[in-house]
């Protein structure tokens, strides 16, 4: 007896035989099939022979799935004769048995070839020594990835990054005008005795004026780069944080602390947000006046048209922010970013608003030497650094800020140092946190203090006892610190880079919406600020090599002692 007499297809769509021949439905039909509108032709329904086992079986499959096709297809008034079955029934059964076969073969083989090429790709691990933790033997670092600029053959360790001589002999030869000190302190001079408000124009040195941003510059850039280690990892990170800003930019050139992108920020500020994009495009190199006619460059030409749109008369940025806690820190922001436009373009069309808005922070400096969240109101740590950032791209670029400012700034952080001004802490009554210190240490490198002064350090090793840890993020933490070993130079810089080159590009989002940026859950400001705070502080921290040059550099372009 073959398969077919044993076995009741009909049963697999809703039919079954009931008693006396006539069908009943076991189960709901879903459509029941119409008649075919004339006989088939005998040679399609009966064998003139008894047919195989394998044969009845393959055609009793084949007619049932043409069925249940049907039916699901097509309402019942509508069904047509099932030509899908009738001709699969037809086919002779060994070239069903080839199919099946070879498609069979054809997925194994697909199976078999994936598997070598895993093996072909696999990336052994680097030796570096990022902590005392053990790794897995199979865990895969990011400096594993991409060409690198040093010799690849090197292995890296926090003790392995020893400057590039020939990298920074080059620098020295090169056009850019070598000075005793690139960040000269601040002429002493006296308020302005006119009454009218103007204040007096300093008197840096023209060799001096945009010499720390020269290191943007397209061929210096690479240079600055295997001088103090970075790699072609760094710079890939920083071209895919770029590429994802670009993506989030609003029509009117504008970005946005809350979103359209995953996890923005809990309230708005769009002139914060755009600050905190243009200052990492500039970071890179990109001005309105680039000659790459690229996406970065329209970028940050649409986002200046729109900044500068926001800036009101007396040089301030933050007339449409209702919230009164975020207004200077939006002004220190934006201060910044026009200033170190102007020092990078020189193009007097951005004089006067970098001007006017360095002249708005001055005015509004508070009676202990800070600045806080309403103009001339109290004082802070975290807001006050922000501050120094502005006045020091400002002094950099050659506009005007009277030495008194300075000296109101030195005054602040004495009144929040702690442990002989090795630590800072936030307000006069609060305790020292290591964020804080690496701020207040790094306005201390720019208001002048020695490379050898023990307070800094005291204040260094601090930091270097608190490497990046990524289950610790504190992406604010980690762009003061790095600016403060960087300016220290030498085994100081070496430690700190070999964790951070390594650390942020790994941790960067590698697909989707979200490539190029930083995902800010787990950060300890990442709910506050969101995403884009998040990737343009890494950004910034990944700029280091070039964004600004060392403040302790002799002549001979060493790190002094």
């Amino acid at each position: 007896m073959t398969l077919d007499s044993q076995f009741d297809f009909s049963a697999l769509s809703g039919y079954a035989a009931a008693p006396g021949g006539s069908p009943a439905p076991a189960a709901p039909p879903l459509a029941a099939p119409a008649a075919p509108a004339e006989p088939l032709p005998a040679a399609w329904t009966q064998s003139p022979t008894p047919p195989s086992t394998l044969t009845s079986t393959f055609r009793g499959i084949n007619k049932w799935l043409g069925t249940l096709i049907q039916r699901f297809t097509l309402p019942e008034d509508e069904a047509p004769v099932d030509p899908f079955g009738i001709l699969v029934s037809a086919t002779p059964p060994w070239l069903i048995s080839l199919i099946v076969h070879f498609s069979l073969m054809i997925f194994l083989g697909l199976v078999v070839l994936g598997a070598q090429t895993v093996v072909k790709y696999k990336l052994p691990p680097v030796e570096i020594d990022l902590s005392s933790k053990p790794h897995s033997e199979n865990e895969i670092w990011a400096e594993t990835l991409g060409e690198q600029l040093e010799d690849p053959s090197q292995k890296f360790s926090s003790q392995g990054l020893e400057p590039d001589k020939d990298a920074i002999a080059a620098i020295a030869s090169s056009d850019l005008p070598v000075v005793a000190d690139p960040l000269i302190g601040p002429p002493v001079l006296a308020p302005s005795a006119t009454g009218t408000g103007t204040m007096p124009v300093g008197t840096i040195p023209t060799s001096a004026i945009g010499i720390d941003f020269s290191g943007r510059e397209e061929g210096r850039k690479d240079a600055l780069l295997k001088a103090y280690g970075g790699t072609a990892l760094t710079q890939d990170a920083v071209k895919e944080g770029l590429g994802w800003l670009v993506r989030q930019q609003k029509p009117r050139g504008s970005w946005s602390l809350t979103g359209p992108y995953k996890l923005g920020a809990n309230r708005e500020n769009e002139e914060a947000a755009t600050a905190m994009a243009l200052l990492a495009f500039q970071g890179a190199g990109y001005t309105p006046q680039g000659k790459k006619n690229d996406g970065f460059t329209k970028a940050v030409t649409r986002g200046w048209k729109a900044l500068l749109r926001s800036q009101q008369a007396d040089g301030h940025f933050f007339e449409n922010l209702s919230d009164e806690n975020s207004q200077l820190y939006t002004q220190a922001l934006c201060t910044i970013a026009i200033c170190e436009l102007y020092g990078m373009t020189r193009d007097e069309a951005y004089h006067d608003a970098a001007q006017k808005a360095v002249d708005y922070c001055v005015k509004i400096q508070a009676p202990e030497g800070g600045w806080r969240y309403q103009p001339g109101v109290d004082s802070d740590m975290s807001v006050t650094g922000w501050f120094s950032m502005a006045l020091q791209s400002a002094r950099i670029a050659g506009l005007e800020v009277p030495s008194p400012t300075y000296a109101g700034i030195t005054k602040f952080l004495d009144s929040v140092a702690r442990e002989e001004g090795s630590r800072y802490a936030y307000q006069l009554q609060a305790g020292a946190t290591l964020t804080l210190t690496a701020e207040g240490l790094l306005c201390r490198q720019y208001l002048g203090w020695k490379h050898d002064d023990p307070r800094l350090r005291a204040g260094v090793d601090y930091i270097l006892a608190n490497l990046p840890e990524w289950d610790k993020r504190n992406v604010y933490y980690w762009y003061y610190a790095t600016q403060v070993c960087h300016h220290m130079e030498g085994p100081d810089w070496q430690k700190w880079n070999g964790v951070m080159r390594q650390l942020l590009p790994q941790n960067q989002e590698k697909r989707g919406s979200d490539r190029g940026s930083w995902d800010p859950v787990g950060d300890r400001w990442g709910s506050a600020g969101g995403r884009l705070y998040v990737t343009c502080l890494s950004l910034y921290t990944l700029e280091v090599y070039y964004r600004h040059l060392p403040i302790y550099r002799q002549d001979n372009n060493q790190p002094s002692n």
